[in-house]
């Protein structure tokens, strides 16, 4: 079982290194957070990712695992802890109506039901009081805290649900190709498209909010899809919406993740969205990142996944880039850029943890 007593002089140590490095100074050296998560823990364990997603045991079994091993084995710089009904990336699926695929052995996926522009002109956005799937995921969150009662585990469990903001969104229930054509051949079709969508969002967080009697003041959005667009083409269609979103629940902090290449956004999303936290993704590189987002936008990345299907030797130029690049100043958390996948070495990723702590003791060596 886990404990967190255990781990607490470490959490503060990290909580101050990355306190540190956001204020855009250098602590002892550079943080360190690797995304492992759900699926590349149910891998690891020897679990079915299908019923990771879809057992309430399994889904406690395979994150107290994770913990465990993450604080033991892994020993990076992250300062939370705690169990969540992991629902997968099928928000959308919930929200809308839209069938949910539980295929074996990996992630659930949404049906992208919106196949032609007369669908996505008819596209309603309901009452998530009344959406029958966001009252069953609700539903399965209570129900999910219940069981972690009900098995004495004393640690912290909830859970929520949030949807991606429009551009995403739109790829999560039509084929991402016809909403890229769209934005080309039927422009005003898109933006009223996106203009439901991103009621969509705000109903959603509002109906949140009420719920649990809180204002969301800091927000983090998954912007998938915009690598896969020209700055132009983002200012126009995807900017306006993912800026109302931050200006009306990023009061006091607005995280984004791309999964990238996003270089072409960098300058737009320091100076204009004005980020503070960004995980760059994993197919950015951290040269492009640093002179746009420093002193602006505290970013974390540098690796991808695929630096460490391998040994550690394999990774080690690439950690020793990203931290001679990222850690001047400090601003700047080496991390896997969005989720560490299933098949990742989880030795190799222990081992590069291990060396990036010494590698990365400040001051950095150009």
């Amino acid at each position: 079982m886990f404990h967190p007593d255990k781990y607490l002089d470490r959490i503060a140590d990290s909580k101050n290194r990355l306190a540190i490095t956001r204020r855009f100074e250098e602590p002892d050296r550079v943080p360190i957070t690797i995304s492992t998560a759900g699926s590349f823990y149910s891998r690891l364990f020897g679990y079915n990712i299908r019923d990771y997603y879809t057992d309430f045991d399994t889904c406690i079994d395979v994150q107290l695992k994770g913990l465990e091993w993450a604080y033991e084995e892994l020993q990076d710089d992250r300062t939370g802890y705690g169990l969540h009904l992991d629902l997968g990336p099928v928000s959308e699926g919930f929200y809308f109506g839209f069938p949910i695929e539980y295929p074996d052995d990996t992630s659930p996926w949404v049906h992208k039901a919106l196949e032609t522009p007369a669908r996505i002109e008819a596209f309603q956005v309901p009452d998530p009081s009344k959406s029958p799937g966001i009252q069953d995921a609700l539903h399965k969150i209570e129900q999910f805290k219940d069981r972690v009662k009900e098995r004495g585990i004393n640690l912290p469990a909830g859970g929520g649900i949030g949807i991606h903001p429009p551009l995403s969104c739109a790829c999560a229930l039509a084929d991402p190709q016809l909403i890229y054509s769209l934005m080309y051949e039927d422009p005003a079709l898109i933006h009223r498209f996106f203009g439901k969508l991103l009621d969509a969002f705000c109903r959603l967080v509002d109906y949140q909010d009420s719920l649990r009697g809180r204002k969301t003041e800091s927000i983090g959005l998954a912007d998938d899809h915009s690598a896969f667009v020209s700055n132009a083409m983002y200012r126009e269609f995807v900017y306006p919406y993912n800026t109302a979103i931050y200006e009306r629940y990023g009061v006091k902090g607005r995280a984004l993740h791309a999964d990238g290449p996003n270089d072409h956004h960098f300058e737009m999303y320091a100076n204009d969205m004005k980020l503070t936290r960004m995980d760059i993704g994993g197919f950015s590189d951290i040269a492009n990142a640093k002179p746009a987002l420093q002193g602006k936008t505290v970013f974390s990345g540098g690796l991808n996944c695929r630096d460490l299907y391998y040994d550690l030797a394999t990774v080690k130029p690439v950690i020793d880039r990203a931290i001679r690049i990222g850690g001047p100043g400090g601003g700047f958390i080496l991390a896997v850029g969005g989720e560490t996948y299933v098949g990742v070495n989880p030795e190799t990723v222990i081992q590069a943890v291990a060396y990036s702590k010494e590698a990365g003791r400040y001051p950095i060596n150009g």
